[in-house]
């Protein structure tokens, strides 16, 4: 008898294995959906919220905008801000201060529908440089840079750094927290470049460091897990948890910002 179930067994792989039609999946379209991108900083506003919405996978890399949003931004304070669209689909403000220690709330109206969002802007943590670190990789040397700053004692403090390579954006995410190395001084390199661009001698970088909070961590988070998704890297795409109610993609952050620029030097 299971001698038989395996010939059965051995025959369904066989057929399995010989059959050569290329086989179409259907692909579900998504229902679009409301993004909202906001973002509050520490320095001088005013300060901007873009509307638009999401497209199917099929579609054109072209983001249908929002032009009939009400946008409104308030704080714990009890300053409320009506933003005004000062072009296609972005809304600006025009009383709302960005603050250490501030929580900011974010509603937004749109056909009829509320989405609203809060975030509370961190301590600033300072960046105090940033070092260059060298390494030799078969024969010649690569480089990244570590941005040296002193994490707080109190755990739970989380960051985002954004690199420029010679005013070229470097798209890897660097999103870091305290886990490991709560109440130490930083030593961990920035993700440095990609096929397109990496840091050589003579480069300019410039890092931006963001105190970011933990909804806008995990947000971006998840991004870089799916980074490269596919065989041999990432996890399959999903949209990435964010801190609206109401169904909205996208995220409203509060955070601060700072950023050091250094140059590779010739001799090392």
């Amino acid at each position: 008898m299971q001698f038989k179930k395996y010939l059965y067994l051995s025959a369904i792989i066989l057929l399995l294995v010989s059959c050569d039609k290329v086989i179409t999946l259907p692909i579900k379209n998504n229902d679009s959906q409301v993004v909202i991108e906001g973002n509050i900083t520490d320095k001088s506003g005013p300060y901007f919220v873009k509307l638009s919405r999401s497209i199917n996978l099929n579609a054109s890399n072209i983001y249908p905008v929002i032009e009939n949003g009400i946008v409104i931004i308030s704080d714990n304070t009890g300053i409320k801000d009506t933003l005004k669209q000062v072009s296609r689909g972005i809304y600006m403000t025009r009383l709302i201060r960005g603050v250490n220690g501030r929580t900011y709330f974010l509603e937004v109206n749109v056909d009829g529908k509320k989405y609203t969002a809060q975030s509370t802007m961190p301590y600033k943590v300072n960046l105090d440089s940033l070092r260059i670190n060298i390494f030799p990789i078969n024969g010649d040397y690569q480089f990244s840079i570590i941005p040296v700053y002193t994490d707080p004692i109190e755990l739970g403090n989380s960051y985002r750094f954004i690199q420029k390579i010679n005013d070229t954006l470097d798209n890897n995410y660097n999103i870091f927290n305290d886990n490991l190395n709560n109440g130490r001084i930083n030593q961990r390199p920035l993700n440095g470049g990609n096929r397109d661009i990496t840091i050589k001698l003579f480069d300019r970088v410039s890092v931006e460091m963001q105190c970011i909070s933990k909804s806008a961590h995990l947000f971006f988070y998840t991004l870089s897990q799916q980074d490269g998704a596919g065989p041999g890297g990432g996890t399959a795409p999903t949209n990435p948890p964010n801190n609206f109610i109401g169904g909205a993609l996208g995220l409203f952050s509060a955070h601060t910002t700072q950023t050091k620029e250094i140059q590779v030097p010739t001799f090392f």
